[in-house]
């Protein structure tokens, strides 16, 4: 088995970690609040979800089509132990972190393409609205995409043998 590297001398992963630290926490106190028993909920996270909604106006917090309330449920049921496992898999430099982490990104990046395209069709938004929602859902998407291409790389790589010149030479 190959000995792991440090955390520090691998960027792209360092930046995941940094992400999957910071997604935690906001799915579950923003995202998937809704899902919360009320008798559980601290106020804390009425407040945090009540400032995030007067700022953006996100209708999705609104009042949440069916589907989002699926996307809920797929972060809270699998975003979360993903990016729990995540965390560890990345500082031990885990050789499961590329097959996870790409099933990871392409389900983000799908559902944040459809919430996406979903809030650019909303014709009572203003375009300054429209800009100021996508500053937070096009970098998690970028992110994600991002995410998706680098594992598909790694994995490409690594079931070439990890030499990629030798597919080409064989083309």
């Amino acid at each position: 088995m190959p000995i792991s590297r440090n955390i520090f001398s691998r960027k792209r992963d360092l930046s995941y970690l940094i992400f999957f630290l910071i997604h935690i926490p906001i799915v579950f106190f923003v995202d998937a609040a809704p899902l919360w028993p009320e008798n559980l909920k601290p106020n804390f996270m009425t407040t945090l979800r009540k400032f995030y909604i007067e700022t953006y106006h996100d209708q999705f917090f609104k009042s949440p089509p069916a589907w989002f309330t699926m996307y809920m449920w797929m972060e809270a049921l699998y975003h979360v132990p993903l990016s729990v496992w995540a965390v560890g898999a990345l500082l031990r430099d885990d050789p499961r972190v590329p097959i996870h982490l790409l099933i990871y990104a392409v389900q983000t990046a799908i559902t944040t393409s459809t919430c996406i395209s979903d809030y650019l069709s909303w014709s009572n938004f203003s375009n300054g609205e429209k800009i100021e929602l996508g500053k937070l859902y096009v970098p998690y998407l970028a992110v994600s995409v991002f995410m998706g291409v680098d594992m598909y790389a790694r994995l490409t790589s690594r079931l070439s043998g990890g030499s990629m010149s030798s597919q080409k030479k064989a083309l």
